[in-house]
């Protein structure tokens, strides 16, 4: 009888050994391009698809160098994860343990932070150079329970023939990605490993069980970090005559005075005192204050005028967005999600419908919620830029796309139909000005 990707899941909880022969056949056959005896799982199936593309060696280990310790800590220090690890430990640890399993915390560039767990499991990681400081990004190191929940942005478990490169084969793992509740970037993935015979079926749903428990705990610090400023907030706005708020170092809104609320204010990437311009506000004076920013909006009104708006997508990692105009310019790093949506919106001038940019993005036209979110999210930093109904950029904005010299390494990674690995219409500097 044959075998569907779920009975294969399945009968790894009863009969391991069976199970990874099974996978063993399914990559062998998926690789030479001959028929397997059953399709592998949709997020398994892609996520080779994409390391066929971008050219990982599935016969050969490849490990890039490890980290310095002083830049380990450093990153340590910096990354927001530090918050949550009480959150992963409690969650996490104790049951690893004992189940044989160590826990892995890996930043947002899939660089191994923190690793703790059974002493047995973390020498036999040691030999898969799974390692503190290692890279475990899906394009390096092939399909993992790092790097793939962070490319899909989904928890994901992969199991024996599961991971692209053979010598991982004899592993189990199930990672889940942790997003900053603010802004919906990844901050890292959580990530339960061990050899091949402590594969469990509910060791997915435990994982990620426990990051949205952490991501919970920073919801709860971003909460009170903004009721710390609203306190300081209030008698600065009580003396102040005009529109004013007080927002956070991200630009999270605390209290506002002669003007509507506004739950976030898009600021600059690197913020200093003085003179800028926002584009919700327009010119606005910026001052420090413990914890944030006071912002006074001029008195001109906002700016709509001609304005050029380039989207630079070169590079593999950091994408960005630049605005100019006569009321000066600014630019911001996009996430993965952003970058894809506004390029369609760059291809496509006439615009696109919410429906639309849900099947271009997820292959479903239902995803509208998700599309709207992101679209809002958007809008909170481009302001009137960005017009709705449909989703386009303004007309009186120029647009130019920067794209790599090689199309492929547009979006290599990308999961999304309409942009996943194919080639960009045009040649790098390609302008869609309206």
């Amino acid at each position: 009888m044959a075998l569907s990707p779920r009975d294969v899941t399945q009968l790894a909880a009863v009969d391991t050994t069976r199970a990874a022969r099974v996978l063993s056949e399914v990559r062998s056959a998926a690789l030479s391009g001959q028929r397997a005896p059953v399709a592998p799982r949709p997020v398994i199936g892609q996520s080779w698809e994409r390391m066929l593309r971008s050219g990982v060696d599935p016969d050969h280990d490849f490990r890039s160098g490890l980290l310095s310790r002083e830049e380990v800590q450093r990153r340590r220090e910096s990354s927001t994860l530090r918050h949550v690890l009480p959150v992963l430990r409690e969650g996490l640890l104790s049951v690893a343990d004992v189940a044989h399993h160590i826990m892995v915390v890996a930043d947002e560039e899939g660089r191994v932070l923190w690793r703790e767990g059974s002493t047995p499991v973390l020498r036999k990681a040691d030999g898969l150079g799974f390692e503190i400081g290692a890279d475990w990004r899906e394009d390096v190191v092939g399909t993992n329970g790092v790097g793939t929940p962070a490319v899909t942005g989904r928890p994901v478990q992969v199991f024996a023939s599961e991971h692209f490169v053979r010598s991982h084969a004899t592993w189990t793992c199930a990672g889940a990605p942790i997003t900053d509740p603010r802004d919906g970037r990844l901050i890292g993935v959580v990530d339960v490993s061990g050899p091949l015979e402590t594969m469990h079926p509910a060791t997915l749903a435990w994982v990620d069980s426990v990051a949205k428990l952490a991501e919970a705990r920073l919801r709860e610090m971003h909460v009170r970090s903004l009721e710390r400023l609203r306190a300081v907030a209030a008698p600065v706005l009580a003396r102040i005559d005009g529109r004013a708020l007080v927002v956070d170092r991200h630009g999270w809104t605390a209290a506002v005075t002669g003007m509507p609320y506004t739950e976030r204010l898009a600021l600059p990437t690197s913020v200093s005192a003085g003179m800028r311009w926002l584009p919700a506000l327009g010119r606005c004076s910026l001052e420090p204050l413990a914890g944030g920013w006071l912002v006074r909006a001029a008195d001109e009104p906002v700016a709509r005028d001609a304005t050029r708006i380039v989207l630079d997508l070169r590079g593999p990692r950091r994408r960005s967005v630049r605005v100019s105009g006569g009321a000066g310019s600014w630019t911001r790093e996009l996430s993965p999600r952003h970058a894809e949506l506004l390029y369609l919106l760059a291809v496509h001038r006439a615009g696109r419908s919410a429906a639309a940019l849900a099947r271009d993005v997820f292959g479903d036209p239902a995803r509208t919620v998700t599309v709207r979110a992101e679209m809002s999210r958007m809008r909170r930093y481009l302001g009137t830029l960005l017009d709705h109904r449909p989703y386009r950029f303004a007309e009186t904005a120029e647009v130019e796309i920067l794209l790599p010299d090689d199309p492929h390494r547009l979006f290599p990674h990308s999961a999304s139909p309409a942009v996943g690995g194919r080639p960009a219409p045009g040649q790098a500097g390609q302008s869609a000005g309206g």
